[in-house]
Parts: structure tokens; C-alpha cells; sequence
């Protein structure tokens, strides 16, 4: 145990039980998912959520709820989950972030950690989420992007007509072609904000902005939106197979690992945009190798 949490530790265990008063504190959390069997607890595998409240519970020495924003699948990547537990008031809240670090494994960063009012929450006061899909259309693997990516070396992907597909997502529909088994959700209505694709250099970026989403939903629409940048599927056709709800059609879930929780908005947010705004870089590899000269091959 690091000193600092040991001197906590002892700290919080000679304070009178009177003395003991908490506060809410709000989380920026970052997490490589591909060890996670998600985000959510689990009694025998290895979750996000076990690991911060273990954290917290080897200095608090109780045995915390971390509640989070959203519930991200097996192998699904963060850039800026948010998190709220309630913590000893001796301890600022600002100071959590760095505490934790200290006790985390390298697979998950609390960015930044701050007070927030008693009735605060991170699932129920949030406004929207925003997901991230990453395709690496490029024609060789690279072990440097390949934890993050969908590798979709099979042939070119048309990113504007991806984009044109995805427009009409926008607003409030029945999205149960794109809701998997399993949810417990009693309906399928979701308000879609913001639908973009857009290509950046070997990259296809998808990226997918709704107040709820439904189990599965992001990765099915991804699936299904990767026939249209065949040609496989036109846009139309794309539009009128999730308004029919032929979820029977709708056949392939994208992997995992392209998958990014990229933020989550909230009308009352104590952090600045640097700690949870872009915390997941655009891949760019745009290099035109059309001029390229070897110099050894010249010198000779």
C-alpha cells in the first residue's frame, strides 16, 4: 500500500464516527477496455467499477457504490466516462483523481475528481453521451492503433455516404432494430443528436450522440452502417430497414475495441473542458507516398 494511503487510511480510522461526514465526489475516468469484461461489477471477472471501488474501499476501508454514466460492453474503451461515489469529507475531493492514480492499474486514469451537490448523479444528470466508432482501413496492420480500431482492410469505405445514411437518425425515433437482447429497457425510443462519418486520412470515424442509448445500439448501427460504405446498402435503404424495425436484418455487431465512450454533457459540470472534452485523439495517418524516393536506392 502507497504511504500516502496508509497515512489516509489511519487518518479515517482514528476520526470519531460523529466526525466522519462525506461528500459526493464526481469523477473524469479513462480506461482502455481491453481486459474489462466492462464496465459494470461482476462477481468472478475483471470490471472497471470493482477495480476503482476496490481503490477506494483499501483507504476508506468500506466498501463503496462507484455509480457511472453508462455501462460500456466487454472490450469497450473510455475517453471520458464519468463517475460518482461518496467519500470521507476529511479527504478534499479534488485530491481523489491523484489518490486513486496511485492505487489503479496502468489500464484506467482518473483524469480529474471534484465536489458535487448531494443530489448529483452521474447516470441520472447526465444530458447527452457521445460514442466514437474507429475504423483503420489501411492495407497493413499497425500494432500501434490496432487496440482502438476495427481493421477494415477488405475493401474502401465510402465515408460520405456513410455520413448521408446516418443523417436521418436525427431526432426521436423507434430504434429497435438496433436494440440487442438482454436489455431490460421497456422501450426502444431513442433522441439521436448528433450523427456524423467522416473520413481522415487511412481513418473512418463514426460518431453517435443521444441523451440514453439502447444495449447494443452503437456497434449495431455500426455494423450495419459499414454495408453502406460497401455499396452494399444504399442510404435509403439503410433509413427504411430501422424504420420498418427489421431487426432481423440488422446480422453483425462491430467489435468491440473501435468502440469509444467519448464524453458525457451535463447542465451542472464541475470539470474544465480540458479534463473531459477530446480526451481521445483523432488517428491521422494521411502520408502520400505517390512521390516517394528511396535515397539509397538513388544515391546508387
Amino acid at each position: 500500500m502507497p504511504k500516502r494511503a496508509s497515512k489516509l487510511s489511519a487518518q479515517l480510522m482514528n476520526l470519531p464516527k460523529n466526525k466522519r461526514q462525506v461528500h459526493r465526489v464526481a469523477m473524469v475516468v479513462q480506461y482502455k477496455g481491453t481486459a474489462f469484461h466492462g464496465w459494470q461489477r461482476q462477481r468472478t471477472e475483471r470490471t472497471v467499477q470493482s477495480e476503482i471501488e476496490d481503490a477506494i474501499a483499501s483507504i476508506t476501508n468500506n466498501q463503496p457504490t462507484v455509480h457511472g454514466a453508462g455501462r460500456t460492453d466487454t472490450g469497450v474503451h473510455a475517453a471520458a466516462q464519468v463517475a460518482h461515489f461518496v467519500a470521507p469529507k476529511v479527504i478534499p475531493a479534488e485530491r481523489w483523481a491523484a489518490i486513486l492514480n496511485d492505487r489503479l492499474p496502468e489500464d484506467i486514469v482518473i483524469r480529474a475528481s471534484a465536489a458535487v451537490a448531494d443530489d448529483w448523479h452521474a447516470q441520472f444528470s447526465a444530458e447527452w453521451r457521445r460514442y466514437r466508432y474507429t475504423f483503420y482501413t489501411g492495407s497493413y496492420p499497425n500494432l500501434f492503433v490496432a487496440p482502438y480500431v476495427w481493421h477494415y482492410y477488405y475493401q474502401p469505405l465510402d465515408a460520405a455516404l456513410m455520413d448521408s445514411a446516418l443523417r436521418p437518425l436525427l431526432g426521436y425515433h423507434n430504434l429497435a432494430a438496433f436494440h440487442r437482447a438482454g436489455s431490460d429497457r421497456a422501450h426502444s425510443w431513442v433522441e439521436v443528436q448528433a450523427a456524423r462519418c467522416d473520413r481522415q486520412g487511412s481513418f473512418v470515424q463514426v460518431e453517435l450522440q443521444a441523451k440514453g442509448f439502447l444495449y447494443g445500439m452503437v456497434r449495431l448501427v455500426t455494423g450495419l452502417i459499414v454495408q453502406v460504405g460497401q455499396g452494399q446498402l444504399q442510404p435509403a435503404e439503410f433509413t427504411h430497414l430501422w424504420r420498418q424495425q427489421r431487426r432481423d436484418l440488422v446480422k453483425y455487431s462491430a467489435p468491440p475495441q473501435g468502440l469509444c465512450l467519448l464524453r458525457v454533457g451535463y447542465a451542472d459540470f464541475p470539470f474544465s473542458p480540458e479534463a473531459w472534452v477530446d480526451t481521445q485523439p483523432e488517428f491521422l495517418l494521411t502520408s502520400d507516398f505517390s512521390n516517394w524516393r528511396d535515397p539509397v536506392s538513388e544515391a546508387n
